[in-house]
C-alpha cells in the first residue's frame, strides 16, 4: 500500500532526486489512474455512439474521471489482489448510473496497454522538448565557437588543431539524430486498441461491430490501434523507445566524458560552471570536480542497460501473452524516461555554462600543435625542390628531439629548431618555416561546416516544429 512515504523508508533516487517535477507528474500512480479512466471512458463512449449505452451513463462516467481515490482502490486491491479490477470497482462505486456499464467486453489490458501508450507519447513528447532546447544551446554555443581553435586528439594523443565549435558540433550532430528517432517513435506511436482477452475480439463481437467500435473508441483517445495483437499490444514498442532513450544516453555520455577529460589539469580547456559556495571534496578543498558530467555518465551506463530487458519481454511475450513482463515495465519505463530526463536537463545547464578557457587552448596548441604543421611544412619544401624522403627524416629527427624535452617539462623547440636548421632554410625563409608552422589557423574548414551544422540545427528545428503543428 502506498500510504505517506518519508525518508524513513526506502525511496527511488528518481522520487526526489533526478528527474523533473514534469516527468515525475507523467508516471505518477494518480495520472496512470486518470489515463486508465480516460480509456474506460473513451470505450463507453464509442458504445454509446453505436447505441449500447446510453448518453446519461456516459456522462456519469465523465463527471467522475479525474475522481482518482487511490486509498480506496488499495484497500479493495488487498482483497481481490487485482489491481486494475480495483481501480475499476472504485470508479464504479462513484457512477451509480454509468459504474454498470463500465469496462464491458474489455479484458485488463485493452484499458492498460491504451493507458500506457498515452503515457508514452506524453513523456516522448517531453524528451523531445528537452532535446529542442538542448539543440538550440548548442547551435549558440557552436556559433559562437567556431573559430576558436584548440587541440585535436585521436587515441588520446595530440594529433591535428581543430575548432571548439567544430567539437561541439559532433555531439549536436549526435543528438539531432536523437531528435529523428524520437519524431519517428512519436508518428508510429499505437495503443492495443480493443481486441479483448487473446486478441480476437470475441467478446464485443457479441455485442456490436468490434472494428468500427475499435475505430470510435481510438479516436476519442488519439491513438492508432496495432492491426493485430495478443492480450497486449507488440511488447517491440517498449523495445524501440527504450532503445531511442538510450541512443540519447549515448549521445550524452560522450559530451559528458570528453567533458571530463578537458576538465583535467592535464588539458585545463573546459570544466563546469562552479558555483560560488559549491563543494568540490570533503577531504580536498581545492577540488573541482566535473560532478554534472560524472552524473551524465552514470545515468548513461544506466539506461544503456534497458533495452535488453525489453528485449527480453518481447522476445519472450510467449503464444498469446505471460505475465512476466509486467513487474519490470512498472520499474524501467519510468526510470528510463525519468533517467534521460535528468540528463538531457543536466546537458543543457552544462552547455549553456560551459567556461572555456582560450589561454589554455593556445598552450596545448603551442605545445603540441608545432608537431601536426611538419606536415604543411614537408609539403612547402617538397614544392621548394627539396626531396621529400629527405625533408621527411630530417623533420622527424627534430620532432623526436623536441618530444623529448617537453617529457623533460621545457618548452616546445621545435619551431626554433627548424627555422633554424640551414637544411630548410635553404629551400624556405626562416620566417615562412615560422609562419606554417603557426598552427592557429591550421583547421581546415571547420568553421565553416560547424556554423553549416548549426544552421541545419536551426531549420530544422523550425521544420519539425510546423510539422507538428499541421499535425
Amino acid at each position: 500500500m502506498s500510504g505517506q512515504f518519508d525518508h524513513e523508508t526506502y525511496l527511488s533516487p528518481f522520487t526526489w532526486r533526478y528527474g523533473s517535477e514534469e516527468m515525475r507528474r507523467i508516471w505518477s500512480e494518480a495520472h496512470r489512474r486518470r489515463l486508465l479512466r480516460r480509456v474506460w471512458v473513451a470505450l463507453a463512449r464509442a458504445q454509446a455512439e453505436m447505441g449500447l449505452v446510453t448518453p446519461e451513463q456516459v456522462a456519469d462516467l465523465e463527471a467522475h474521471q479525474d475522481d482518482v481515490d487511490i486509498a480506496r482502490a488499495e484497500a479493495i486491491e488487498a482483497e481481490i489482489h487485482h489491481d486494475l479490477m480495483a481501480e475499476l470497482r472504485t470508479f464504479a462505486e462513484q457512477c451509480p448510473i454509468g459504474g454498470p456499464i463500465l469496462h464491458l467486453g474489455a479484458t485488463s489490458q485493452d484499458i492498460l496497454d491504451n493507458a500506457d501508450a498515452l503515457r508514452l507519447r506524453e513523456a516522448l513528447t517531453l524528451v523531445r522538448q528537452r532535446l529542442r532546447d538542448l539543440l538550440l544551446a548548442f547551435a549558440d554555443r557552436i556559433e559562437e565557437t567556431a573559430d576558436l581553435p584548440c587541440m585535436g586528439y585521436t587515441h588520446l594523443q595530440p594529433a591535428e588543431p581543430t575548432t571548439v565549435g567544430y567539437r561541439l558540433a559532433q555531439y549536436a550532430q549526435d543528438l539531432l539524430d536523437d531528435l529523428e528517432a524520437v519524431d519517428r517513435l512519436l508518428a508510429h506511436l499505437r495503443g492495443k486498441g480493443f481486441k479483448g482477452a487473446v486478441g480476437t475480439a470475441a467478446s464485443y463481437a457479441q455485442l456490436l461491430n468490434p472494428a468500427e467500435m475499435e475505430q470510435r473508441a481510438m479516436a476519442f483517445l488519439g491513438l492508432e490501434a496495432y492491426r493485430v495483437t495478443t492480450q497486449v499490444c507488440p511488447r517491440r514498442q517498449d523495445w524501440e523507445v527504450m532503445v531511442a532513450l538510450a541512443g540519447i544516453a549515448q549521445s550524452l555520455h560522450r559530451f559528458a566524458m570528453d567533458l571530463r577529460l578537458l576538465q583535467s589539469p592535464l588539458a585545463g580547456e573546459w570544466s563546469e560552471p562552479f558555483g560560488r559556495a559549491q563543494v568540490g571534496s570533503s577531504a580536498m578543498p581545492f577540488k573541482r570536480n566535473p560532478i554534472q558530467a560524472e552524473n551524465i555518465c552514470s545515468l548513461a551506463r544506466y539506461v544503456a542497460a534497458l533495452p535488453a530487458v525489453a528485449w527480453e519481454n518481447a522476445a519472450g511475450s510467449l503464444l498469446e501473452r505471460t505475465l512476466d513482463d509486467s513487474a519490470n515495465r512498472r520499474v524501467f519505463l519510468a526510470e528510463g524516461f525519468l533517467a534521460t530526463d535528468e540528463m538531457l536537463r543536466r546537458a543543457l545547464r552544462l552547455v549553456r555554462g560551459l567556461v572555456l578557457d582560450p589561454t589554455a587552448m593556445q598552450r596545448n596548441l603551442s605545445t603540441y600543435g608545432t608537431f601536426a604543421a611538419t606536415e604543411r611544412l614537408l609539403m612547402e619544401l617538397v614544392r621548394a625542390g627539396a626531396d621529400r624522403q629527405e625533408m621527411h627524416e630530417v623533420l622527424r629527427a627534430h620532432s623526436m628531439a623536441a618530444w623529448e624535452a617537453i617529457r623533460r617539462g621545457e618548452p616546445n623547440p621545435l619551431a626554433d629548431q627548424l627555422a633554424t636548421d640551414p637544411r630548410l632554410t635553404a629551400r624556405l625563409p626562416a620566417e615562412r618555416i615560422r609562419s606554417l608552422l603557426d598552427v592557429s589557423g591550421y583547421v581546415g574548414d571547420a568553421p565553416q561546416r560547424a556554423r553549416a551544422l548549426a544552421r541545419r540545427i536551426r531549420d530544422d528545428l523550425t521544420q519539425r516544429h510546423k510539422d507538428t503543428e499541421k499535425r
